[in-house]
């Protein structure tokens, strides 16, 4: 008999239509939780919603109107939210920027899961303990946050750079929940899930090297390997020992930007993303 570890918990999964995404989806589903899935590609993640018996909510993170939408959608849905898993992400090809203007990498990466958890707040609130998951990466410690140059509008972007640094905002980014919502019972965590062999960064020809080639099998760990913390993290809820952490798979990790853990970086990101997607 499955255990039902994740029941009468409501979890919404970002980034479900495949990879450690839908497997997260998947376990937790048959562990009881009631799970929501988001996605950018339909086709994909229909059978991913199918699996754990709900309808996909289509979303392009390059699109922030996408974002707002959902955001309503999964507030229709959900009474209360007890886990939010702000999977969604890659690395892209800094050339093109994303439909709002952005560069794709802090678009995708930050600013989208920043403005869905800000709309989503309420709902986690309403849940009265919830917990706020972000995956993040080892690679946060190639990022560089420049508070005045968050769109590379004065500086050159390079692709795996600027995926370090969007990296490296989602560590701030939970440091910063857990700085303002603890009065809401909203914890927060950020893990590195490690180097999953799955269709991560399938919009960029150098990580298709490097991940998906006969000899990274040698390198790489499954997906439901990859997804194993992340599950662990949701069983666990919002324990206050969790709460501000950056987890290499299933412990702390002291191997983090030393940008991580800057107080004036930790506030100045959240006031500039702030202004920049409207909100307050």
């Amino acid at each position: 008999m499955t255990d039902q570890t994740m029941a009468g918990r409501t979890v919404l999964v970002t980034g479900a239509s495949d990879g450690i995404g839908a497997e997260t989806a998947r376990v937790l589903a048959q562990r009881g939780a009631t799970v929501l899935v988001t996605g950018r590609s339909r086709d994909k993640l229909r059978p991913v919603a199918e699996a754990v018996g709900t309808e996909p909510l289509v979303a392009d993170f390059a699109r922030l109107d996408d974002v707002r939408r959902l955001a309503g959608q999964v507030a229709d849905r959900a009474g209360t939210l007890d886990v939010l898993m702000n999977n969604a992400g890659g690395t892209f090809s800094p050339s093109r920027t994303t439909h709002d203007g952005h560069e794709p990498n802090f678009q995708v990466n930050h600013l989208a899961p920043f403005l869905l958890t800000n709309l989503l707040r309420p709902t986690l609130a309403a849940a009265g303990r919830s917990l706020v998951v972000n995956t993040s990466s080892i690679g946060n410690l190639m990022g560089k946050v420049v508070l005045d140059d968050l769109d590379y509008e004065h500086r050159k972007a390079r692709e795996f750079p600027a995926y370090g640094t969007g990296k490296l905002m989602n560590i701030l980014f939970t440091r910063g929940i857990a700085d303002r919502w603890a009065d809401d019972g909203i914890t927060s965590a950020a893990v590195h899930p490690g180097p999953v062999g799955s269709s991560f960064g399938r919009d960029s020809r150098i990580v298709g090297l490097l991940y998906r080639t006969p000899l990274a099998r040698f390198a790489t760990i499954s997906v439901p390997d990859g997804a194993a913390p992340l599950v662990a993290l949701a069983e666990r809820g919002p324990d206050p020992e969790v709460n501000g952490r950056y987890f290499s798979r299933f412990h702390v990790d002291g191997r983090e930007n030393r940008q991580a853990s800057d107080q004036a970086l930790i506030d100045g990101l959240w006031e500039r993303s702030a202004a920049l997607v409207g909100i307050g």
